[in-house]
């Protein structure tokens, strides 16, 4: 969105979509999304690359029991199950709250320009 000096939209103007990128709150939101997303995402890939590493070297601590036939690799496994909600319902609670209503704005924002 083309922008004069005071950084607001000039009103007939095409669209600037590289200046809307390079502007400070899109830059924010960029980095509140990835602030959250790669730590998070790095962790999941340990955690899995954990289980399947333990289960591809470690068969005896991977089958050892803990009640009746359920052994410590199911329980392992099923809990990759477990992480992979909670982390999908938590990063759902992060949009809703933190990135939704920024892009909201910028959407908002951006169709008043294209009306302009």
């Amino acid at each position: 969105m083309p922008h004069d000096d005071t950084g607001t939209h000039t009103p007939g103007s095409a669209i600037d979509y590289i200046a809307i990128e390079q502007s400070p709150d899109f830059i924010a939101h960029k980095r509140r999304h990835r602030s959250f997303v790669f730590p998070l995402a790095v962790a999941f890939l340990l955690w899995y690359f954990a289980y399947v590493l333990l289960a591809d070297y470690a068969h005896d601590f991977m089958s050892t029991k803990v009640i009746g036939n359920i052994n410590i690799g199911l329980i392992l496994g099923l809990s990759q199950f477990v992480t992979t909600f909670a982390i999908t319902t938590w990063y759902v609670s992060f949009a809703n709250r933190k990135l939704d209503p920024a892009a909201e704005k910028f959407r908002n924002e951006l169709e008043e320009a294209e009306r302009a």
